[in-house]
């Protein structure tokens, strides 16, 4: 009963702490500022509110495909990545505007158990107080890494639950019971987060090796231990198998991230990391665990009721995990050999749980003043070293100067009577919960100041977007696209309808690169996309309605989803030709690119044109074409940076090769003397395609749009991973469908056997033969199969070894010899840690 009080104790005091930091910044759910971090607003919160309405049955899709993002994607990789907390799926219990309140909860709930388990497993390391564990977790659960990173993804708070559940399921294996149970922690661990799961399991596994190094209990039975471990992590890895290997497939088809470049830090910043209450304005590791677990990790290499083996271990232990996560292979080794993008030091959750486990060893042993005096010199050493460093604050040295002298007395105090000990720890529980949330307010201030500001997910502007948008839809016969991405990069998951809007870390190369090539933007290398703006892409996707900056809903003929297009051209040297071969039909007047003045772009040929540098008192470079007047003009220049300017029109063009891509944007009527003119002041020099201009025939469009209807489905179904449309009898040619071809999709004619089918353009295409009148096609998602299997020979397993070890427990096998533990240790008998000095 003492420790279920202590770990809802420690669970209490650090959601307490996080919830009145925010209260005090006035940030949501307790203010009217959103919670900081961009993911949060961009990615998380509109995936949990995808999940939401495909609890509720509203969801565009089901668990396989999302057609509301990206004109069509696979959905379980963005699940299992970062909608597998099992406190994420409590969001169906609230009002769909109050998602971001549902993904809140499950932060709190993530953190409260992330610290309840880590006081469990601090006693299982070391014997001693309950209530000094539950102080000491409350770091942990405060870290810095939670405060910077953690409390942005619920998948990755996870991590902060899995770093003690592993290490209690390892435990098992030092004791010698419970291997069933302990294999079923590890698949909890990998399913909720295989991502930090990683980490933390190599974390869990350093623990182990540790605790085996300075165990006195004979090689043979370390290396029992051991292979038992080895035994448990393997078959509960193996049931995570669906989401490893779907994961793995979907990564090798997403979009490439940008190239992992962490930079170095110097020894200074990063030991100033250690300091409660800063945060670095560059990426670094975070990892402070406040002022109690610094001191007593300082006072350990000094305690000499430590053993001198137990002590070593610990500092080299802490020495190499600090060193490697900044060295670019190791980072790459607790990644899996996966360069995370953006921030290189997601993991270093695992070293703030290390310094936690490395404070409680020395409390544990009762540290004489003579450990901490050796602790609080260190300490001075350290704050010295790091003084003016960019993430110490006036709110570090105030901590510190505080918080040392009442840890002291404090601990001091712990190795007297019952009443002084009881004393001494109600005064060290008021200084930690005072000065844990002091450091969680700090760092909210500091992340705040440094991201942009969110759209608070109940705004009434949202709900009037959301509003407009459903009251246009009517999928499957077309799409509502929400349009120009007022909110976030995922809109269509906040707001409904089917837009190409999508930003995640799995978003298919197949469907960035269709998007693209056919004239939609992206942003982060093609990892987020955009919708089409112009009218003939709107077409091609079937788009008949899509939201207006102004929120406005502009409505528009389209083609069904399934289409018949003729053969149309196959050329596809410009973006223009592109959309025509698609629509089987001849709209755009391609006409060629002409200097203008200014300073002379470069002809590369069909690689397109270079415009140099505008130099001061130029007024840039002048780019023409001739169109037949009244035709509407338009420019696709992806990479073009710069001023843009036009009779009617301005544009700050951002475009950079391969980072952002814009889409094609419309210049107005071409003139009555048949002349577009485009000028660009370039700050550097920048490119455009070798035909940047297009002019549109708006007649030409329609009875193009208008033939397409009449060949093209009837009747279009869209399941939840399929789709199928009803064509006119005798129907040939290629139906082509308004999807990305992804891999994964399988489709069929007139009920013949699924195959994977072609594309044109990109899009899926699906030859008819000598004639058809229906075709059908389904995803499945590459690697699940895979998957399945290795879990069934997991659980296979599984069952084997538990059964056995049932028949072989105690009672049912007579004269077997068992190992028992001594009460509170977590050891088995003859292993009695710390009994000493050095």
């Amino acid at each position: 009963m003492r420790e279920l009080k202590a770990a809802a104790g420690a669970a209490g005091m650090a959601v307490g702490g996080y919830c009145l930091a925010l209260a005090a910044h006035g940030s949501y759910p307790f203010g009217g500022r959103p919670r900081a971090g961009a993911q949060l607003a961009e990615q998380i919160v509109p995936l949990h509110t995808h999940l939401w309405d495909l609890l509720r049955g509203d969801g565009g899709g089901d668990l396989l495909v999302n057609w509301n993002s990206g004109y069509g994607v696979p959905f379980l990789p963005d699940l299992v990545t970062d909608l597998l907390n099992p406190f994420s799926w409590l969001v169906a219990l609230f009002p769909r505007d109050q998602v971001a309140l549902g993904v809140f909860f499950a932060t709190l709930l993530s953190l409260g158990l992330g610290t309840a388990l880590m006081t469990v497993f601090l006693g299982r390391l070391h014997i001693g107080s309950a209530w000094a564990r539950a102080l000491l977790a409350v770091g942990y659960g405060l870290c810095a890494w939670v405060l910077a990173a953690g409390v942005g993804r619920p998948a990755w708070m996870w991590g902060l639950v899995s770093l003690p559940l592993l290490c209690l399921a390892f435990d098992r294996c030092l004791r010698h019971t419970g291997w069933p149970l302990g294999t079923l922690a590890v698949a909890v661990a990998w399913l909720g987060d295989f991502y930090t799961a990683a980490t933390a399991s190599l974390g869990a596994a350093l623990v182990l090796v540790l605790r085996l190094a300075v165990s006195r209990r004979p090689v043979r039975e370390r290396l029992r231990s051991l292979g038992r471990a080895l035994g448990m992590a393997a078959v509960g890895i193996g049931f995570a198998a669906p989401v490893l290997w779907l994961t793995y497939k979907a990564g090798r088809a997403a979009q490439p991230a940008s190239a992992l470049h962490p930079s170095t830090p110097g020894l200074t910043d990063y030991l100033a990391q250690l300091l409660p209450g800063g945060l670095s304005a560059r990426a670094l590791p975070n990892v402070f665990v406040g002022v109690l677990g610094l001191l007593l990790v300082a006072s350990l290499p000094f305690n000499r009721r430590v053993r001198l083996r137990e002590r070593v271990a610990w500092t080299v232990a802490l020495l190499l995990v600090a060193v490697s996560f900044v060295w670019r292979p190791t980072i790459l080794l607790w990644h899996v050999s996966t360069a995370p993008e953006g921030d290189p030091y997601r993991s270093t959750f695992v070293l703030s749980g290390l310094l936690t486990m490395a404070a409680w060893v020395c409390l544990a042993h009762r540290p004489r003043l003579f450990a901490l005096g050796g602790g609080v010199a260190l300490l001075a050493v350290l704050a010295a070293t790091t003084h003016g460093r960019g993430s110490t604050r006036p709110i570090t040295w105030v901590l510190l100067g505080v918080g040392v002298p009442l840890v002291v007395l404090t601990v001091r105090a712990l190795g007297r009577g019952a009443r002084e000990r009881r004393v001494a720890l109600v005064v060290l529980a008021c200084g930690v919960f005072a000065g844990s949330t002091w450091a969680a307010y700090s760092v909210l201030a500091l992340r705040e100041r440094r991201q942009p500001a969110a759209v608070a997910p109940d705004s009434p502007q949202l709900r009037a977007a959301r509003a407009l948008v459903q009251g246009a839809d009517h999928w499957p016969d077309g799409r509502s696209d929400p349009g120009p991405h007022l909110f976030t990069g995922n809109d269509p998951m906040l707001l409904g309808g089917q837009g190409g809007g999508y930003r995640s870390d799995y978003l298919p190369s197949a469907t960035a690169q269709t998007l693209h090539t056919l004239g939609a933007g992206w942003l982060l290398q093609g990892r987020q996309t955009l919708s089409f703006t112009d009218p003939v892409g709107q077409a091609l996707f079937g788009v008949t309605s899509s939201l207006d900056p102004d929120l406005t809903v502009r409505r528009s003929a389209a083609p069904p989803l399934v289409s018949l297009p003729g053969a149309g051209s196959r050329d596809s040297s410009s973006v223009w030709a592109r959309q025509q071969a698609v629509l089987g039909a001849t709209v755009y007047e391609i006409p060629a690119l002409v200097p203008g003045g200014g300073p002379a772009p470069t002809d590369h040929g069909s690689s397109g044109w270079s415009i140099p540098t505008t130099p001061d008192g130029s007024d840039g470079t002048e780019l023409t074409a001739h169109c037949t007047p009244g035709r509407a003009g338009y420019l696709y220049a992806p990479y073009l940076a710069g001023a843009v300017s036009w009779p009617g029109g301005s544009l700050a063009a951002d475009g950079q090769q391969s980072t952002v891509a814009l889409p094609i944007t419309a210049l107005g009527p071409v003139p009555a003397d048949g002349v577009l003119r485009v000028t660009v002041r370039a700050a550097l020099a920048t490119q455009v395609p070798a035909h940047p201009f297009g002019c549109l025939d708006q007649a030409a469009l329609d009875a193009a749009v208008r033939a397409l209807r009449a060949s093209g489905a009837t009747a279009v179904r869209a399941g939840g991973h399929a789709i199928s449309a009803t064509l006119p009898p005798g129907s040939t040619g290629t139906a082509v469908l308004a999807v990305p071809a992804v891999p994964g999709w399988r489709c069929g004619v007139d009920g013949r056997a699924p195959a994977a089918p072609q594309s044109v353009q990109g899009l899926i295409a699906v030859p008819l033969g000598a004639g058809a009148a229906r075709v059908d096609c389904d995803f499945r998602q590459p690697g699940l199969a895979e998957g399945l299997r290795v879990a069934a020979g997991a659980t296979a397993a599984w069952v084997l070894v538990t059964g056995w070890s049932w028949w072989r427990g105690p009672g049912r096998r007579p004269g077997r010899r068992t190992v028992t533990a001594r009460a509170g240790s977590g050891v088995p008998h003859g292993d009695r840690p710390g009994s000493g000095g050095g």
